[in-house]
């Protein structure tokens, strides 16, 4: 069953946004009650980009430096977020989850990984074998390099 690119690049435009929307919606469901949507979605970030600047952060959350540092400021009291400067570079900061700021995220992720195991429990064993095996296809194609490094090291970690 082929299926051109420009075919299969509709169903993905018309599908991944359908998914993000319910994953977004669970995350926030989840995510702590004193914790704007825009924090949220900062730990998410950092989470995955450990040692990020705050432009990196500022730029995926489309704000302005000052608008980020004023919400990064925010965390870093909570204690959700340190700062450090960079041992090579000292006029670079770079930004990490705390363990606390790490908990809060599981929590939301956990959760949310349970409401989409429910949702998808309703699809046949061979059709969820389909989609596993088409997101595997797919992350190479959009993962950044350090996202593929840390899949790489997750695979081999896990082959141990």
């Amino acid at each position: 069953m082929a299926s051109p690119p420009a075919e299969t690049a509709a169903e993905l435009l018309d599908v991944v946004p359908l998914i993000m929307r319910s994953i977004r919606a669970e995350m926030r469901a989840h995510r702590a009650v004193d914790l704007s949507v825009p924090q949220f979605r900062a730990l998410a970030y950092l989470n995955h980009r450990e040692g990020a600047s705050l432009s990196d952060v500022a730029d995926h959350l489309g704000l302005t430096l000052p608008s980020m540092s004023k919400l990064i400021d925010g965390l870093v009291e909570r204690k959700l977020v340190t700062r450090e400067f960079d041992s090579v570079d000292r006029r670079r900061v770079t930004l990490a989850l705390t363990a606390r700021g790490h908990a809060i995220l599981q929590t939301s992720h956990a959760s949310t990984q349970a409401h989409l195991a429910e949702v998808l429990a309703t699809l046949s064993s061979a059709e969820r074998a389909t989609i596993v095996q088409a997101m595997r296809a797919l992350r190479p194609l959009f993962a950044s390099e350090r996202e593929k490094e840390l899949t790489l090291a997750r695979e081999n970690h896990g082959n141990s």
